[in-house]
């Protein structure tokens, strides 16, 4: 019998159960990263009304009270 393939096979085993708990690290670590970011609201990229809020706000469109009411909603 060849004792090599004996004594490779523990390492294999755990080298296998290390890249599992590696790659769930990893998953758990972009999904907390991404949900930190969503709570803080940065990773809204797709939501760009309050800058057209400001725009408006801006160019004289809306005044003081209805930009503040609307942030308000916005928020």
């Amino acid at each position: 019998m060849d004792h090599w393939g004996y004594n490779m096979m523990p390492y294999s085993i755990f080298g296998f159960i290390f890249q599992i708990v590696g790659l769930v690290f990893l998953v758990l670590a972009i999904l907390f990263v991404a949900r930190y970011l969503m709570k803080n609201r940065k990773l809204r990229f797709w939501d760009n009304s309050m800058e057209i809020l400001k725009e408006r706000y801006a160019k004289g469109e809306i005044d003081k009270k209805e930009f503040e009411e609307k942030k308000k909603d916005l928020l």
